[in-house]
């Protein structure tokens, strides 16, 4: 106990870094502390570092044939810590199924292409080594398939302060050949793949895209709302904060699903790590539904406490309504916007890091403390 106390006053200094502090303040909440599975970290950092290099050597070599000379291309994302989490999970069951180290010596022989073979939509029994490579596979499609995502999302929104070149050009023609370059290829992957895994993937983007279509009826919301129109922020309030579910998400339980933003949050990211989950389970690998859980309602806290908070000025001025957005209209006042903002994004992120817990994932339960000692709520009007 003084133990897991002293971690907690440690994990509370800000003269630690962030990184320490989440490790920290997660054994403090939990009692857990597993250094073999944290020290997987660098080698999941290095394993998708390489990923993420091959798809930007793609873009580069569509911006060099779009330009006319090289071009050195990297895009800023946070999106790809899920699929991250996720093969640092599978690392660690194989370990565990193997009594050795099935990771090692696969790491050195580079990042195995995505391959159909096995990936039919069974389950059979493989081997840890096997696992490894599956998921290898799987994370390399995975990460391409959430770049791609991003960076359509940014150019829908005209936002292109993510994407890194050393060129002089139109910022939206680099955003726009970088995304065609990668969605050509992702589309000849999904193509030579078994019809269940293209399916899986395209349920999910067509989910949240069914959610996107909707954007422009939630801005008119909005700015009724902000004229005190009180018929809009009702239906504000049944329609965003609280909107029904037409399809029933496996990964949420009823009270999962009866969570503040619940539904318009998983439809606008939490779908898109569910069904990224699906093909790791279509390639044979068995994700614990605890695990699912966890991921998929971490991604919605650190949508809410990292960008909605950090945007709250400029998405407020610019008419886009979101969970933070939205409680500065529905609340009596700043200050009690500020704390549904706080309980909300700690609802979230407190079962994210309880099922992590649950799926013996530290790694993941360390990303949630993570996430949430990484926001700055300081930004929101009735902080004080």
């Amino acid at each position: 106990m003084v133990l897991k106390t002293g971690a907690g006053a440690l994990a509370d200094s800000r003269r630690l870094p962030t990184a320490l502090r989440s490790v920290l303040g997660y054994y403090a909440d939990t009692g857990v502390f597993d250094y073999s599975s944290l020290s997987l970290k660098s080698e999941i950092d290095d394993r998708t570092e390489r990923m993420l290099d091959d798809v930007y050597d793609r873009v580069e070599a569509a911006l060099e044939d779009e330009f006319g000379r090289p071009v050195s291309f990297r895009y800023d994302t946070k999106l790809i810590l899920p699929a991250q989490l996720t093969l640092g999970y599978v690392y660690r069951e194989a370990r565990r199924d193997a009594g050795t180290d099935p990771v090692t010596d696969n790491i050195a022989t580079g990042v195995p292409p995505v391959e159909t073979a096995g990936l039919s939509g069974d389950t059979p029994d493989i081997s840890p080594r096997e696992q490894v490579v599956r998921a290898e596979q799987m994370t390399r499609l995975s990460i391409e398939a959430l770049v791609d995502g991003d960076m359509r999302d940014a150019i829908n929104d005209d936002e292109f302060e993510d994407f890194e070149t050393d060129i002089d050009a139109d910022p939206r023609r680099v955003a726009e050949t970088a995304q065609a370059a990668l969605q050509s290829h992702l589309d000849g992957l999904l193509d030579q793949m078994p019809p269940v895994v293209a399916d899986a993937y395209q349920w999910a983007v067509d989910y949240s895209e069914a959610h996107q279509d909707r954007d422009d009826y939630f801005r008119d919301l909005m700015t009724a709302a902000e004229d005190g129109d009180e018929d809009a922020k009702d239906a504000i309030r049944e329609e965003y904060k609280f909107a029904d579910y037409d399809e029933d998400p496996a990964a949420l339980t009823e009270a999962e699903k009866q969570l503040p933003y619940s539904k318009t949050q998983y439809a606008r990211v939490g779908v898109i790590y569910d069904g990224m989950l699906d093909l790791y389970r279509l390639a044979g690998l068995d994700i614990d539904d605890d695990f699912a859980k966890a991921i998929v309602l971490a991604i919605i806290g650190a949508q809410v406490w990292l960008d909605d908070v950090d945007d709250y000025a400029d998405d407020r001025a610019e008419g886009q309504l979101t969970p933070v957005t939205a409680e500065y209209l529905l609340a009596p006042d700043d200050r009690a916007a500020y704390t549904r903002v706080v309980d909300i994004t700690e609802q979230y992120l407190n079962l994210a890091k309880e099922y992590a817990t649950a799926a013996e994932s530290p790694l993941t339960g360390v990303a949630v403390e993570y996430i949430y000692r990484s926001g700055d709520p300081s930004v929101l009007p009735g902080h004080r």
